[in-house]
């Protein structure tokens, strides 16, 4: 049985600006699916029929180029998914997978663009999402073709610190190999590195943890690349 979308608790800014009479169309025009990690959730290259949010958990967006397939971003819940895509080309340009055992919901695509067309708070917020996430595209597209893997890895942490899991210290998401492909480098390199930064107190690696022992130091290679 769908969860009634009035009392859902994993609402995001814009959904919360929503009439309980929209949320009563939401409630009953979406399907609700629990997923265990390496779900796929979006495929890239089918049809977009649905609008998709992630209602808890974590997943990577990634896409197939034209020699392998490269890790673009991670993204966690609350968070709607494929926007771009589902109203803008209708076939899915890219693929998001789960990290994490996650709930998403499958909003029918109809339904959500009336609400979009009726409710211009909601819209705003929407908006205001989409340019946010472009201009944060911008920079680490900048940041992972000029910067340096150290550079590029303390950048990694400190997104899953600040970003992700709100603590210093956190079990890794990714895969060594999946993490490299996020930096733009080899999985030896990730290796190297962050043991690299475990010998210079910066972090400790135990196993998939890793806590954030100097922050301040961790900062300083972000920026000096």
């Amino acid at each position: 049985m769908a969860t009634d979308c009035r009392n859902c608790p994993f609402k995001t800014k814009a959904t919360s600006m929503l009439s309980d009479c929209t949320l009563e169309q939401l409630s009953a025009n979406h399907l609700e699916l629990k997923l265990k990690k390496g779900d796929s959730i979006i495929k890239q290259g089918t049809y977009s029929t649905n609008v998709i949010f992630l209602r808890t958990g974590l997943a990577k967006i990634h896409l197939k180029g034209p020699y392998s397939e490269q890790i673009v971003k991670m993204v966690k819940a609350p968070t709607y998914l494929g926007l771009p895509t589902t109203f803008g080309s209708k076939i899915n340009q890219y693929s998001v997978t789960a990290v994490s055992d996650a709930e998403v919901c499958y909003i029918d695509i109809d339904v959500f663009e009336n609400i979009l067309y009726g409710n211009q708070d909601f819209t705003r917020e929407i908006i205001q999402e989409f340019c946010k996430n472009e201009l944060e595209s911008f920079r680490r597209c900048a940041n992972r073709t000029q910067k340096l893997i150290r550079g590029n890895m303390a950048d990694a942490l400190l997104e899953f610190s600040d970003n992700i899991f709100k603590s210093d210290t956190f079990n890794l998401p990714l895969s060594q190999a999946e993490l490299a492909n996020l930096v733009d480098t080899s999985r030896e390199s990730v290796s190297r590195v962050l043991t690299e930064f475990d010998k210079d107190g910066v972090i400790k690696v135990n196993g998939k943890e890793i806590t954030i022992v100097n922050k301040k130091s961790l900062i300083m290679i972000s920026q000096n690349g």
